[in-house]
C-alpha cells in the first residue's frame, strides 16, 4: 500500500477483552483527570498570586502547560477508542499526533534544563540571581525551549511521513510514535529518521549533561551548609527532581534506541506511558508537594473563594 492511499491508521489494542478495555478506560481517565487538575492549579495560582512571579514559577508554569498539552495530545483519544472499541486514527490526526508529543516532550527537556540551571543560580550564585535570571533572560530560555521543541517536532514528523508505507497499517502502540510508524514503511532508505534521531539523542544528552552538572554544583553547594536540617531539605527538594527527569529521558532514549522489534511486546507499551503519561502527572507533585509558596498560595485562594462565597450570601 502506497502513503498516498493510506488514509488512516489503527492504533492496535492490547487487549480484545472489553472488561479489561474499560479498566483501562477508567485507569486512564483518572489518570488524565488527576493530571488535567494538578497542572491547572499550578498555572492558576502562578498566575494569580503575585509571591509567584518569581523564575523559578515562570517556568514551573509553562511545565505545567507543556505537561497539559503532552498528556491531552495522547490519553483522550486511547480513552475514546477503549470506550467506544474503535482502533482508527486519521492520517493527518497521526501526523499532528506525532508531532505534537515530539514538539511537547523536546520543549518540555529544555525547560527541565533551564529549572536546573535557575536552581543553580539560585543555591550557588545567590548575590546575582537578579541579574542573571531577569525577565527577559527568562523568556528567552523559554523561547528557545519552545524553538528547540517545535524543530524536533517539524524534523521528526515530516522525516517519518515522507516515507512510504505499505502492507499493514496497524500500529502497535497506544500513539501515533515513530519507532512503531517506521515498523509500517517499505521504503529502504531511513537516511532522514536516523538523522533526526540523532539529533534528538545529541539534544537529550546534551541537555542531560546541563542538568548533571548544575546538580553537581548544586549538592557539593548544599554539602558546605553546617546545619543537616538545611542540607536535608535541600537534598529532598533536589534529588526528586533529579530522579524524574534521568527517567523521563532514559526511557525516552530507549523508546528511541532499542532494535527494532517485529513483535509488540508490554515493555514498549510501558516505556510509552512512562515518557508521555507518568511525568506530566508526576512532576506537579514533585515540584509542588513540599514547596511552603504552592501550599500557602493554594490556601489563600481557597480562603478568598470562600469569603467572596459568603459575602455574596449576606443579605
Amino acid at each position: 500500500m502506497n502513503q498516498t492511499l493510506t488514509m488512516e491508521f489503527m492504533l492496535v489494542r492490547f487487549t480484545e477483552n472489553q472488561i479489561l478495555l474499560r479498566l483501562q478506560a477508567g485507569l486512564f481517565s483518572l489518570i488524565y483527570l488527576v493530571s488535567m487538575l494538578e497542572n491547572l492549579i499550578i498555572i492558576s495560582l502562578t498566575i494569580l498570586d503575585h509571591h509567584l512571579h518569581t523564575p523559578m514559577y515562570f517556568f514551573l508554569r509553562h511545565l505545567s502547560f507543556l505537561d497539559l498539552c503532552l498528556i491531552s495530545t495522547t490519553v483522550p483519544k486511547f480513552i475514546f477508542n477503549c470506550i467506544t472499541f474503535a482502533e482508527s486514527i486519521s492520517y493527518l490526526g497521526c501526523v499532528l499526533q506525532l508531532f505534537m508529543v515530539i514538539l511537547m516532550a523536546g520543549s518540555e527537556t529544555g525547560i527541565l534544563t533551564v529549572m536546573s540551571y535557575d536552581r543553580y543560580v539560585a543555591i550557588c550564585r545567590p548575590l546575582h540571581y537578579e541579574a542573571v535570571m531577569s525577565k527577559r533572560t527568562c523568556v528567552q530560555l523559554m523561547a528557545v525551549s519552545w524553538f528547540n521543541g517545535g524543530s524536533l517536532g517539524i524534523l521528526y514528523s515530516t522525516g517519518t511521513f515522507s516515507l512510504n508505507f505499505c502492507g499493514s497499517n496497524k500500529i502497535h502502540q497506544f500513539f501515533c510514535d515513530v519507532p512503531a510508524l517506521l515498523k509500517l514503511t517499505c521504503s529502504q532508505e531511513h537516511a532522514t529518521i536516523t538523522v533526526s534521531v540523532a539529533i534528538g539523542v545529541c539534544y537529550a544528552f546534551s541537555c542531560l549533561v546541563c542538568i548533571v552538572v548544575s546538580y553537581v554544583y548544586i549538592f557539593s553547594t548544599v554539602l558546605k551548609i553546617r546545619t543537616r536540617v538545611n542540607q536535608s531539605k535541600a537534598f529532598a527538594t533536589c534529588l526528586p527532581h533529579l530522579i524524574v527527569v534521568s527517567a523521563f529521558l532514559l526511557t525516552g532514549a530507549v523508546a528511541y534506541l532499542k532494535p527494532p522489534s517485529n513483535n509488540p511486546s508490554l515493555l514498549d507499551l510501558l516505556v510509552s506511558v512512562f515518557y508521555s503519561v507518568v511525568p506530566p502527572t508526576l512532576n506537579p507533585v514533585i515540584y509542588c508537594l513540599k514547596n511552603k509558596d504552592i501550599k500557602s498560595a493554594l490556601v489563600n485562594e481557597i480562603v478568598l473563594c470562600l469569603l467572596r462565597h459568603l459575602t455574596e450570601c449576606l443579605p
